[in-house]
């Protein structure tokens, strides 16, 4: 499945459930991930991913650096991954 579809899903399955998603487009920040969501004082970072794609290196520091933070960071490539972030 194409990333843009996969994460056109995740987006809508979030919003159902209560969550505020911002799908970042371009910002200041190299390797942020693709979505931003907020819920309840909680924030995630979601990088979304095809089947076949693979984070880049400074996607996965960025992955760390906000890991180290105490924030929830995952790389998903389909939207059953998400079951246990709600």
């Amino acid at each position: 499945m194409l990333e843009s579809k996969i994460q056109a899903n995740i987006i809508k399955h979030f919003t159902k459930h209560g969550w505020v998603v911002l799908k970042v487009i371009k910002c200041n920040m190299n390797g942020i991930s693709d979505l931003i969501l907020f819920k309840d004082g909680k924030t995630l970072f979601i990088e979304v991913k095809s089947d076949t794609g693979k984070p880049s290196p400074i996607q996965l520091f960025r992955q760390r650096q906000l890991r180290q933070q105490g924030f929830t960071y995952e790389i998903i490539n389909s939207l059953e991954q998400c079951s246990n972030l709600i």
